[in-house]
């Protein structure tokens, strides 16, 4: 872990996308504990993905509950490492440029994104979001994946 921390002994701010799956939780841990005390922020955004068919701003209640849920759930999460959390939630067509831009728009130092076992077609597969952040961000990428269970899923 001591590789990632810059050399001021953490990072001053970080951007961490959450989407309400269980590996959010690791990553807003992960993202606190790289903070450089308690004078670090913490960006915690949830971005609604809103399909073509409706407007950008369109009214999604049903997610836009789900996304408040996750992001109150993650404030009390990092609530113990007293650092500095602004919580937002977004709308976009897609969640990559959206994180990419805040990250930018942030200037932070770092963004963690965690990610679940997931297969497609039989193969592991990142999704679209992590891949585009990873080859988009302006800033370090940290991701976090839970660990196989003996079965080989994500637990």
């Amino acid at each position: 872990m001591a590789l990632l921390r810059p050399k001021n002994g953490g990072f001053s701010s970080i951007l961490v996308a959450v989407h309400g799956r269980s590996s959010d939780r690791y990553a807003v841990e992960l993202a606190c504990s790289l903070l450089s005390s308690k004078k670090g922020a913490l960006y915690i955004l949830y971005i609604i993905e809103v399909e073509r068919g409706l407007p950008l701003d369109a009214e999604v209640a049903e997610a836009t509950a789900t996304a408040e849920d996750a992001l109150t759930a993650m404030e009390e999460v990092a609530g113990p490492f007293r650092c500095n959390v602004e919580a937002e939630m977004l709308q976009s067509r897609r969640a990559g440029p959206a994180i990419v831009q805040v990250s930018a728009n942030r200037q932070v130092d770092a963004i963690v994104l965690g990610t679940d076992l997931t297969t497609r077609y039989g193969s592991f597969s990142l999704g679209a979001t992590v891949p585009y952040v990873l080859e988009n961000a302006p800033c370090k990428v940290i991701l976090w994946r839970g660990e196989l269970s003996s079965n080989g899923a994500a637990p």
